[in-house]
């Protein structure tokens, strides 16, 4: 659930299943020559038992992307704990290593946030291919000119900064690889309709429903969307157009300081970009490119396994959208379910009676929730539900990074989006606030640009940007992230149903 600044359930801005936009991943350099697969569809899984971690876990070494397992295969590591009970692979280990894929993460943390454990997989939802048009055929191709503003990351907070930033009359360059949006939006229908793209909506259900304990829904009250990843990705790149911003089909190597005015983007198909300014909106494994602070309670993932399927009966009513099932997968009886099993919910959009995009989610773990295990309990709750599935459209995997430190909000380089830490820490969303912030954002790069007045001005590049990091995290923002972190916390250590408690609470659904 990745999206706006939202704290309830009323107020959560928008759900996307997947990586928070096209490119999060595959923008960085990259080492592995392995390549996934969709023949990975309909394959059957057999890890069960995911439990919270204790102290008897292996300590197992982490595994490098080019170890990662084949797609093809989708195999996992099973290790045996003492006395003989089994887990699912998840890294429980100090020994970290260094560099992954060539660089690209530096430490444990941005090898968490790449994918880890999952990063074959997290590879696999991020080289889809859609029918989607070609960056390069709507915007004009970058010169060698001196730009005031590289935005790095070509997903929709990418996107959306740039196009508002060259709305501020700034020389905007957008690099990345020219990929498609390939996550599922949702999205309170109103909040959207504020960002003016409500003509990206191609689905509306009047209502949305969430069920806790008991078999009575618990009606939210709000319309709810889908998003047509086209249609968004279509009218970000019209805004872009329209403003004048220019593109490179590259990945980036580095990012060089050159003096106290420019900085150098050197991309790896070899242009090297000057530009005053540098924002790094490429998702949340940006280690490469941006400090962060140190210390902190550590990098929490948000997982969840989604199918598109035909079925042959739905169970819910199709008006309205499935925000959550917090009930057991298994329909066990209340009291039977250990307190050590992480909970999980259901998501669901009914496209028609029999056509409906499901998705098993794991709202905050740590360790992280292997797909497989979210897969098994989708298909046990298939079983239990009776829903036969006739045929499968699609296969997604939503691998989020929630609880990250900070970046380091003096340094000369900006971020935004996932990279900047913009995911709420207890929610796991963020993309409509960076779709909301973005021209606040661009206003205040602008501003700051100006009042530089370039080589001849009051100051330098290095204070234009502490003028931009202190408009997207004030010191008010920092306060009140840190009480997010509190309730994120608390969630990894709720059950099932301190869970249905905690959604029932008055403040969760008014």
């Amino acid at each position: 659930m990745n999206a706006g600044l939202g704290y309830g359930a009323h107020n959560c801005s928008m759900h996307v299943m997947g990586r928070a936009g096209a490119g999060a991943v595959s923008h960085l350099c990259c080492g592995s020559s392995s390549r996934c697969s969709s023949s990975a569809v309909g394959r059957e899984f057999s890890v069960r038992g995911f439990e919270r971690p204790g102290c008897n876990w292996l300590r197992l070494p982490l595994r490098r992307g080019s170890d990662v397992a084949s797609c093809h295969g989708l195999s996992w590591t099973v290790p045996t704990r003492r006395g003989g009970k089994r887990y699912p692979s998840v890294c429980a280990s100090t020994t970290v290593p260094t560099r992954i894929y060539d660089g690209v993460a530096e430490d444990q943390e941005d090898y968490i946030k790449a994918g880890g454990e999952e990063l074959d997989l997290v590879q696999l939802q991020a080289s889809k291919s859609f029918d989607q048009s070609k960056i390069g055929e709507k915007l004009q191709l970058l010169g060698d000119e001196t730009l005031d503003l590289v935005v790095v990351g070509c997903g929709p907070a990418g996107m959306c900064l740039a196009a508002e930033a060259a709305k501020q009359g700034l020389n905007v360059g957008l690099v990345g690889p020219d990929l498609p949006f390939v996550n599922n939006y949702g999205v309170w229908t109103d909040e959207f309709a504020a960002l003016g793209l409500e003509d990206c909506i191609e689905q509306t259900w009047k209502d949305s429903a969430m069920y806790i304990e008991e078999d009575s829904p618990i009606m939210i009250g709000r319309a709810y969307g889908r998003v047509s990843r086209t249609l968004l990705r279509e009218e970000l790149l019209r805004r872009c157009a329209e403003g004048g911003v220019r593109y490179v089909d590259s990945k980036v190597d580095r990012i060089l300081e050159v003096d106290e005015d420019l900085s150098t983007v050197l991309c790896t198909n070899g242009k090297n970009i000057k530009s005053r300014l540098v924002t790094v909106a490429s998702g949340a494994a940006a280690g490469r490119f941006l400090r962060y602070e140190t210390g902190g309670l550590g990098v929490v993932v948000q997982t969840a396994y989604g199918v598109e399927v035909e079925v042959e009966h739905y169970p819910y009513d199709p008006d309205f959208m499935l925000f959550m099932d917090y009930r057991d997968y298994k329909g066990r009886e209340k009291g039977s379910v250990s307190a050590e099993e992480v909970p999980t919910f259901l998501y669901a959009m009914p496209i028609s009676c029999t056509r409906v995009f499901f998705e098993e989610t794991c709202l905050a773990a740590r360790p992280t929730m292997p797909f497989s295990v979210l897969r098994e309990r989708l298909q046990e709750r298939f079983k239990k539900m009776g829903i036969k599935v006739l045929h499968i459209y699609e296969e997604e995997w939503s691998y989020i990074p929630v609880g990250s430190t900070l970046p380091v909000t003096s340094q000369r380089q900006l971020g935004f989006g996932a990279a900047a830490s913009m995911v709420h820490p207890a929610t796991g969303y963020s993309v409509v606030r960076s779709l909301s912030e973005a021209p606040s954002y661009a206003a205040a790069i602008a501003r700051a640009l100006r009042l530089s007045g370039g080589r001849s001005g009051t100051f330098n590049s290095q204070q234009a940007a502490l003028e931009a990091w202190n408009v997207l995290w004030s010191g008010e923002r920092k306060r009140q992230r840190a009480f997010f972190l509190f309730g994120l916390e608390l969630i990894l250590q709720l059950d099932t149903p301190g869970c249905g408690k905690d959604f029932l609470a008055p403040s969760s659904h008014q």
